[in-house]
């Protein structure tokens, strides 16, 4: 695995992408969010998957001019999806460390640093997430928080039947997501098969046990679940993490029947089975 130099073990690079559909109050926030971290960016690139509305280019226009030479702005001209994007503006982070970030989310001050740190001390990682904590509506109104395992060994066992990350709070090394083929072609669950991949290629992983995101949530993320391309993607990428060997056949049928389950299963026992299993409540 590639190590940090001495020279650039402080400095990182963050990775988004915004589309047309995102609310300009939440991308303001988003990126307040990164300008306010302790150990502050050392570039930010924001992809704009296609054209943008007026209030979004301006927005991200003024976010340019008050904080030179910070951002890398990379246009777009047609919408092609969020794994693409990504791939595209990898090329342009000039740093070996990267971190995720969505354009509808609120990384806590410390996030950054201790994800720094975390490598720094570990040089033979190539991954690292944390935990979430999910709202409604204000950040205030914390709903449920996603916990993921924190080692490696259980980051593989986890990823059988499950994502081990939550996808908006990874920090990676550059040159291990592109060694391991990037976000690829996948419409959905990209992040997924990503890491998947990337463990299968001998990277090492982790995450901090402590929640540094806060992620937005809504009824909408409901419906998108309940959604056949979802259900399909996730089986479509649950069947390459078999064809790796990573998972047994058991596995697999397990995701495809819980996947279909969930697309049949009326919105009020969705919203059970994701309470009650797949997410700790507040």
């Amino acid at each position: 695995m590639n190590q940090i130099s001495k020279q650039s073990k402080s400095r990182y690079s963050v990775l988004m992408s915004v589309y047309y559909k995102e609310k300009p109050e939440y991308l303001r926030a988003s990126l307040d969010s990164m300008l306010s971290q302790t150990l502050f960016p050392d570039q930010i690139v924001l992809v704009k998957d296609g054209k943008l509305t007026e209030h979004l280019d301006n927005l991200i226009k003024n976010y340019v001019n008050d904080n030179e030479g910070l951002f890398t702005i990379i246009e777009l001209e047609e919408n092609i999806g969020l794994g693409k994007a990504l791939d595209h503006g990898l090329k342009y982070c000039r740093n070996e460390l990267v971190a995720r970030m969505d354009t509808d989310d609120i990384s806590l001050p410390t996030r950054c640093e201790i994800q720094v740190k975390e490598f720094n001390e570990k040089p033979e990682l190539s991954l690292n997430g944390t935990m979430i904590d999910e709202f409604y509506d204000i950040p205030d109104n914390i709903v449920s928080s996603r916990i993921v395992p924190t080692e490696h060994e259980e980051i593989k066992k986890f990823i059988r039947r499950r994502s081990p990350f939550n996808h908006p709070t990874v920090m990676f090394k550059k040159s291990e997501v592109i060694r391991c083929g990037g976000y690829g072609l996948l419409r959905r669950k990209q992040d997924l098969d990503l890491f998947s991949r990337m463990i299968n290629n001998g990277c090492k992983s982790s995450n901090i046990n402590q929640s540094l995101l806060l992620f937005r949530s809504n009824k909408d993320n409901f419906k998108r679940r309940k959604s056949w391309s979802y259900c399909k993607s996730y089986i479509d990428v649950s069947f390459a993490i078999w064809r790796r060997g990573h998972c047994s056949i058991g596995d697999f049928m397990f995701v495809s029947i819980g996947q279909i389950i969930m697309f049949f299963a009326p919105m009020w026992l969705l919203k059970w089975l994701s309470n009650s299993f797949l997410r700790r409540g507040h």
